[in-house]
């Protein structure tokens, strides 16, 4: 009997914890870091559909054969500082499905669908987002909306194939991730020049670059990790030696460099534990970039993984944040809607079981925007957020009666005290 009342008070707590998700993506926890916190800008949001035309279409090429060949289609979620009329609320929804590729769910989040854009301080910094696989255009929401709060333009690709809804032959995802981001890096700035909401709105020669798992990979690679020449004998990589045209030392992949991205965000990226890449080939990055990681990455691997990644990269500044424990869905997935809480639904494709979503999104919202701040905005102040003692245990919390810190206080800035627990910051410059 008292088995059964365990059981069922169990389920009944799941069901309530189920219940009081609203599918929100823009939670803000009490105990977030200072930079979490939303900006001043109201926030719009708009869907652009792009065509990468005569491109290879790797789920239908077979190996010997010649390359078939496709108009690829991208879809591009684009949020962005708006206006909002007397009668908008800061407040919007956002259609979608779960991992399954079926449930339908809606997000609520704070963007104004097609709001007038606010080009009181335009142009903009430009920021690209790039998900995993399986993901969409909405799995890094939070951090676009949160971006586009602090006066930037972000834009959040669906990568065909890559999708809840299409997902196909990886060997695609392999090939296509640093090509989409190029690609719509490049139709973003021939928009820019346009007629549309876009022309004026943000500065295409100043832009940032997030990717999370494979949106990450593609990232590495995209800023000068070129691919390794083992990996290209790789079961995993699409037929008919597509991936050399990315590999390290090729002429045409050193000419794809893009001086216009200015700094990159690397979530949990994938590859090195596959043999993507090597110590050799990662010294073609010279772009900063943040990298972001769990300690317990069983998908991208941290040590090795993640952390050979960042340690590779010797000719970027670069830093790597650790969240302690964490699993693969450190710091980037939005937080699992109400429906991936039912028996069998996908719950851990988002969820942490050491870390609660929301507050590692915070973490990531935070140091994401000191970090592009300080390189994309120009802001000297950002430096003070990063600059801190590696391990956040070892600072020192040391503050007035008015809390003005005294002369031993070390704690990390941004965060209150006991709240940065369980992360780890360091930092390497390049020849480090």
């Amino acid at each position: 009997m008292r088995y059964a009342l365990t059981a069922a008070l169990t389920m009944a707590s799941v069901f309530l914890s189920a219940s009081a998700q609203t599918n929100r993506i823009d939670a803000v926890r009490p105990d977030a870091p200072e930079l979490a916190a939303y900006g001043k800008h109201a926030v719009g949001v708009q869907t652009l559909r792009l065509v990468n035309a005569n491109q290879v279409d790797v789920v239908n090429t077979k190996a010997g054969e010649p390359n078939k060949m496709y108009d690829r289609p991208l879809t591009v979620e684009v949020w962005y500082p708006a206006t909002l009329s007397a009668d908008q609320k800061p407040q919007g929804e956002y259609q979608t499905v779960t991992r399954d590729g079926k449930t339908p769910t809606t997000l609520i989040g704070r963007a104004v669908r097609n709001a007038a854009p606010d080009r009181s301080s335009a142009p903009y910094p430009l920021v690209i987002i790039s998900h995993g696989y399986p993901g969409n255009r909405f799995l890094l929401s939070h951090l676009a909306e949160n971006l586009a709060s602090k006066g930037y333009v972000t834009a959040s690709i669906d990568h065909t194939d890559s999708t809840y809804s299409d997902q196909a032959a990886f060997g695609s995802t392999l090939l296509n991730r640093p090509l989409d981001q190029l690609f719509v890096l490049n139709e973003l700035g021939r928009l820019g020049q346009a007629s549309g909401f876009q022309k004026g709105l943000y500065d295409a020669n100043n832009v940032g670059l997030i990717g999370y798992s494979m949106g990450g990979y593609g990232v590495v690679n995209t800023i000068g990790g070129g691919f390794s020449a083992e990996v290209m004998q790789s079961p995993l990589a699409p037929p008919n030696n597509l991936l050399a045209q990315r590999q390290a030392g090729n002429a045409a992949y050193i000419a794809s460099m893009d001086t216009r991205i200015k700094a990159a965000v690397a979530i949990a990226p994938w590859g090195w534990n596959r043999g993507f890449w090597t110590a050799e080939t990662l010294r073609g990055i010279r772009t900063p970039v943040l990298f972001m990681a769990g300690s317990a990455d069983d998908v991208s691997g941290y040590q090795p993984g993640v952390r050979n990644i960042f340690e590779g990269a010797s000719n970027a500044e670069r830093y790597l944040l650790t969240f302690e424990n964490a699993n693969h869905n450190a710091a980037a997935p939005i937080p699992a809607p109400q429906e991936a809480w039912a028996p069998n639904a996908p719950f851990n494709h988002y969820a942490d079981a050491v870390w609660d979503t929301a507050r590692m999104n915070n973490i990531a919202q935070h140091f994401t925007t000191a970090f592009f701040g300080q390189l994309l905005k120009r802001d000297t102040g950002m430096q003070a957020y990063l600059n801190l003692v590696e391990n956040a245990r070892d600072g020192v919390y040391s503050v007035e009666q008015n809390g003005q810190p005294k002369a031993d206080h070390t704690y990390w800035k941004g965060f209150a005290n006991r709240t940065a627990q369980g992360l780890r910051l360091e930092h390497r410059k390049p020849g480090q």
